[in-house]
């Protein structure tokens, strides 16, 4: 596993904090900036935690504040409001370490015990990953397992049990430890070992372990629960000519992975008791403070510094913003985006929640003007095109990539360097466009950007090898490997 510590931070003192959260100024922004970005409807949660005031002052108070704006369904015009629900995707990866943080508080796992010694059942398709696997490699997605495999299992609680089984088959994407992939495909495992632990479903103990505890009313893992309120549905095209998703949710069998259904203010109810160390707002200890520590960490490098963060944690993903560490994580489910930044300098939290539209854009537009306002803090500079494109030798990055749910084709055209995507998998059958192509703007050797349509966002496309040869694109945050005898040449374009 890649251990290399990112660079020290810097200990700037945050700005002052406004005396008051203007909660219909940041109201007023959110719906001016969903409409700019196409964003059928949305939900943002902002909590300022109490700093220490000076010797002999009280300690300000908690501030939060709350906005909703847009619709649920474009096609039934119904508002989006405080008690609406929607889907917070891979955001439940860090509820779901959570819950495994508490198992080791209670000393029932260790972060390196052997999975197989949870789960002797398992079978991987490389017999030495099966027997080497720690609790730690699902946590900071360094498996090697492919990591997007969306099977459905069924609807019944043993749909966990019978994912698993099936990993049997899945590729090897990397050897184990060997460099950071994101593995969504980990996280059923980690739910199946949380009910081995617990004796019933995932759903179930994520109830009893955290949605209780912390007074979570609005939270649920189903599609049952999450109609006993007002559900969001995602659109796979956004504002001014709406296409909505084919289907509301992924399978139950991803649940681990991200099927947390919530609103703003329950979200930002877990984030407070993760910056309160561990303790829920009513005193309850649902996580140990060195849970609570580990979990924000360093543990791995991510070979692509520019899409999320720099580095993992246990969950969590790092953030360098201009010397200020933060953690977070964003989650995108069918059509529906999620968005969490938790700063534990400033004791500031932020969470948006969105169905579809350039919501990428509409975070990071928002997320700057709250964290500089409210916090004093910079957010990272977004990575841009060069204005003149960096001189590189391209030939070594041609060929095709390929894992379970993306094919990447890197060819020459016209004296460009193309990217072509094609969506795989059964994800693919409610992609709108499931082939794209793009030019790659080179940036420096083996990092370019592509911009995808009617976006302003530039997304980084990494090539690396690892100390053993083989040759990877990073993209979207996962590790793909280059197929064998893979034909480079500028043919591909044809």
């Amino acid at each position: 596993m890649t251990t290399t510590a990112p660079r020290s931070e810097d200990t700037t003192t945050p700005g002052p904090r406004p005396a008051v959260v203007d909660e219909a100024y940041w109201s007023e922004r959110l719906r001016a900036l969903a409409d700019e970005h196409g964003v059928p409807g949305a939900q943002l949660g902002i909590l300022a935690m109490g700093r220490p005031a000076a010797e002999g002052a009280p300690q300000e108070p908690d501030q939060d504040a709350y906005a909703a704006c847009g619709v649920l369904n474009t096609e039934t015009g119904h508002p989006v409001g405080a008690e609406s629900v929607f889907q917070i995707g891979s955001i439940t990866k860090v509820w779901v370490a959570t819950a495994v943080m508490q198992l080791v508080d209670q000393g029932r796992l260790t972060l390196d015990t052997p999975v197989v010694d949870v789960l002797p059942e398992l079978r991987l398709s490389d017999p030495g990953t099966t027997e080497r696997l720690r609790v730690r490699h699902l946590l900071t997605h360094t498996s090697g397992i492919d990591g997007d495999l969306f099977t459905d299992t069924g609807r019944g609680d043993d749909t966990l049990e019978r994912y698993v089984a099936l990993l049997a088959d899945a590729a090897q994407n990397h050897p184990l430890g060997a460099t950071f992939s994101y593995c969504n495909s980990g996280f059923p495992l980690l739910g199946r070992i949380i009910e081995k632990l617990t004796g019933g479903s995932w759903d179930a103990a994520m109830r009893e372990s955290l949605f209780a505890p912390l007074g979570l009313s609005h939270t649920g893992t189903l599609p049952e629960e999450a109609v006993l309120h007002g559900a969001a549905v995602g659109h796979v095209r956004g504002l001014p000519d709406p296409v909505r998703a084919p289907v509301w949710g992924l399978p139950r069998s991803m649940g681990p992975a991200g099927l947390i259904n919530s609103t703003a203010k329950d979200v930002l109810r877990f984030a407070r008791m993760h910056l309160n160390g561990g303790l829920a707002e009513d005193g309850t200890r649902v996580l140990s403070e060195e849970g609570v520590r580990a979990m924000t960490e360093f543990q791995v490098a991510v070979p692509d510094v520019h899409s999320q963060g720099d580095s993992w944690g246990l969950g969590w993903i790092r953030y360098d913003w201009n010397g200020h560490r933060l953690v977070g994580h964003d989650g995108n489910t069918i059509g529906q985006s999620a968005f969490l930044r938790v700063s534990p300098e400033t004791g500031l939290a932020v969470v948006l929640l969105t169905n579809g539209g350039h919501a990428l854009d509409l975070s990071e537009e928002l997320y700057r003007e709250i964290f500089r306002e409210l916090a004093g803090v910079r957010t990272r500079d977004r990575l841009e095109a060069p204005r003149v494109p960096a001189d590189v030798d391209s030939a070594r990055d041609l060929g095709t990539y390929e894992h379970s749910s993306l094919r990447l084709e890197v060819f020459e055209r016209d004296g460009d360097t193309v990217l072509r995507t094609t969506a795989l998998g059964p994800l693919a059958e409610v992609d709108p466009e499931p082939v794209q192509e793009h030019v790659m703007v080179p940036v420096e050797q083996g990092l370019y950007v592509v911009r995808p349509r009617g976006t302003r966002s530039w997304i980084p496309v990494t090539f690396y090898d690892l100390p053993t040869g083989e040759r990877y694109a990073h993209h979207g945050v996962r590790a793909i490997p280059r197929l064998r005898g893979a034909d480079t040449r500028s043919a591909h374009g044809a």
